[in-house]
């Protein structure tokens, strides 16, 4: 069982997608920190200095100031600021991955059409050796082939 293990586990494909769930959850970091820190800032600027992640609901009635006070209180709290930014990072992660897998199709679909290279050589029709496509005369049986 271990050796079967093992060999699933050093398989290609098993490698490349553990290789690609890592680099998934840097690159998550990296967009998370991006909507955060760069793109909610001048977002809540432009809405009256409102700062999405600080949004939440006192479900405990007791009218808590900040979301912070709230949760060290271990009050109920709905955090829909939380829920904004958390959707707005799916929405970029889902678009960049969209460009970055459309790109990709975009060059599988020019190698797939990108044409066959003609042949070079073809067979003597006589002993069937492979010889130059423009060849008139068989080197191999010395027969003459009737042109190019």
């Amino acid at each position: 069982m271990l050796k079967e293990f093992k060999e699933f586990a050093m398989r290609g494909n098993v490698m490349d997608m553990a290789i690609g769930i890592v680099l998934g959850a840097a690159f998550g970091k990296i967009v998370s920190s991006f909507v955060k820190d760069v793109l909610m800032p001048p977002i809540g600027l432009l809405l009256g200095n409102m700062d999405f992640s600080k949004l939440f609901i006192d479900l405990s009635g007791k009218g808590y100031a900040t979301l912070a006070a709230a949760q060290k209180a271990g009050a109920p709290t709905l955090n829909y600021g939380v829920f904004i930014n958390t959707i707005i990072d799916f929405i970029i992660v889902a678009f960049a991955i969209f460009i970055v897998v459309r790109q990709i199709n975009k060059l599988k679909k020019t190698e797939e059409a990108a044409p066959a290279a003609a042949p070079a050589t073809k067979a003597c029709p006589f002993c069937k050796t492979e010889i130059p496509i423009d060849a008139t005369r068989c080197p191999h049986c010395t027969s003459e082939l009737g042109g190019a």
